[in-house]
């Protein structure tokens, strides 16, 4: 059977409360070995913790403020999440990065706070996992000046394959998930043009679900429909795909036995 790491899952949310053991189950039985929970704010610190404690040899945690959570406080909203997850070994900083869909009225908050968590990120050789919501091209001028001095993960990638070789040229990678399988995504382009060594597999759960299971709950055991997907446009086996994309994520993260 293929392994896969989901390098995106938010499976400490309210949605899994009652059954998170079958969730795991089901997501070991289709060879994901590893999912990594991106954190969003004080709130979520909790749940993310109790979960990754409870099966320690499957999550792993980040740290970061998502950027629809940064308000008039964030500067001590972000301290509090570092402090409070600084003994749980976080594999990344994030989920980071500005959103522009939701609201704009703290854009300037979501840049400052954008940029600290930059500067945690390379204090603490750790990469940075990006959500870029309307706000793709805005986040590549911010990390230009940091070109070669932090690395991390493009979630969701919304972009275009111009927009991602600019992505890739600076050393980051992109989170392909289950938007890829959705008809004319550009994603799906993304995913078959861009190089090997930049790919990486997510599902964003409960959000995003792949076309094929379109109306369910997304879950990391829906991991194998994406690769299958991504595979087949870019010509390749799944297998071969599964061990391209785990290898990736090792490399990325950190997370080699």
């Amino acid at each position: 059977m293929s392994k896969y790491i989901d390098t995106h899952a938010h499976l400490y949310l309210e949605p899994f409360s009652s059954d998170i053991d079958e969730v795991t189950r089901r997501a070991g039985d289709a060879g994901v070995q590893m999912i990594l929970l991106p954190n969003i704010d004080q709130t979520s610190v909790l749940p993310m913790r109790e979960l990754s404690k409870k099966y320690p040899a499957i999550y792993r945690v980040m740290t970061g403020l998502h950027p629809t959570s940064v308000k008039e406080n964030w500067r001590e909203e972000l301290d509090s999440v570092f402090h409070a997850l600084q003994d749980e070994n976080p594999v990344a900083v994030g989920e980071t990065g500005i959103d522009l869909y939701w609201d704009k009225t703290f854009i300037e908050e979501q840049k400052q706070a954008f940029e600290v968590q930059i500067d945690y990120a390379k204090q603490h050789s750790l990469p940075l996992v990006i959500h870029s919501r309307n706000s793709l091209d805005l986040i590549i001028d911010i990390l230009k000046p940091h070109k070669g001095s932090v690395t991390g993960v493009f979630h969701c990638f919304p972009g275009s394959v111009q927009q991602a070789k600019k992505v890739a040229d600076m050393g980051f990678l992109l989170g392909i998930g289950g938007v890829a399988t959705y008809k004319n995504a550009k994603m799906a382009d993304v995913a078959a043009y861009l190089p090997s060594e930049t790919l990486l597999l997510e599902t964003d759960a409960p959000f995003l679900t792949p076309q094929q299971e379109r109306g369910k709950r997304n879950e990391s055991a829906f991991i194998p429909l994406i690769a299958g997907f991504i595979a087949a446009r870019r010509n390749i086996s799944t297998e071969m795909l599964a061990e391209i994309t785990t290898s990736n994520a090792e490399k990325l993260f950190g997370l080699k036995k």
